[in-house]
């Protein structure tokens, strides 16, 4: 499966020509919420319904396009939406730190850390207990610390994280349903979009 990509500096130059651009953020409300392309709508991955996404499309003959912190959650959302046959779908490289790092434009917010440090921390605390108790406790929990490893094989060959999808849910990870006062939207929508279409 070929997924198509776009430079960051190419989708500006697009949005800079006038042309209207619809551009989905895979990645968690917080890490939306720290920083983020100001015409980006925010749709985590864990919660990405590709279908009904590409099935309510105003004008489907344009490119949907697609970004996350550095292209690997983009191009796991392209996937999705190639699974259900939607193959007009973009990613753009490197994502959000690309971006930035080229001096386009974004609205920064509240710091967060990201899903993928949050999973480094994780699983280093994992492995770090399961050889404890194993050198401690019981030798069966060296269990803890194989598995913990035989999962970060998989997701390295498979370019797919289980305990990031389940840190994503994680309360941290999710930012709060009501606006705080004095704001008319919710931090991860822009003013113009509501919900179910951002968030």
């Amino acid at each position: 499966m070929t997924i198509s990509t776009i430079s960051p500096k190419q989708l500006f130059d697009l949005t800079q020509s006038g042309t209207p651009i619809e551009l989905y953020d895979v990645r968690t409300p917080v890490e939306f919420r720290e920083v983020h392309v100001p015409f980006a709508r925010n749709m985590s991955l864990e919660k990405l319904d590709a279908q009904k996404l590409a099935g309510g499309r105003d004008d489907s003959a344009a490119p949907l396009y697609v970004i996350c912190r550095s292209g690997s959650r983009g191009k796991q959302a392209c996937e999705k939406f190639h699974a259900v046959g939607y193959t007009n779908v973009v990613n753009v490289e490197g994502g959000t730190q690309a971006w930035d790092q080229a001096g386009l434009p974004v609205v920064h917010g509240k710091k967060a850390i990201s899903l993928e440090r949050q999973v480094r921390i994780a699983a280093g605390l994992l492995v770090l207990i399961g050889s404890a108790l194993g050198a401690l406790v019981s030798p069966y929990w060296i269990g803890l610390a194989a598995f913990i490893g035989a999962g970060l094989v998989f997701a390295g060959i498979t370019d797919t994280c289980g305990m990031g999808m389940l840190l994503a849910w994680m309360p941290w990870n999710q930012v709060q349903a009501t606006p705080p006062a004095g704001m008319s939207h919710s931090p991860t929508c822009p003013p113009n979009q509501t919900k179910p279409y951002c968030g």
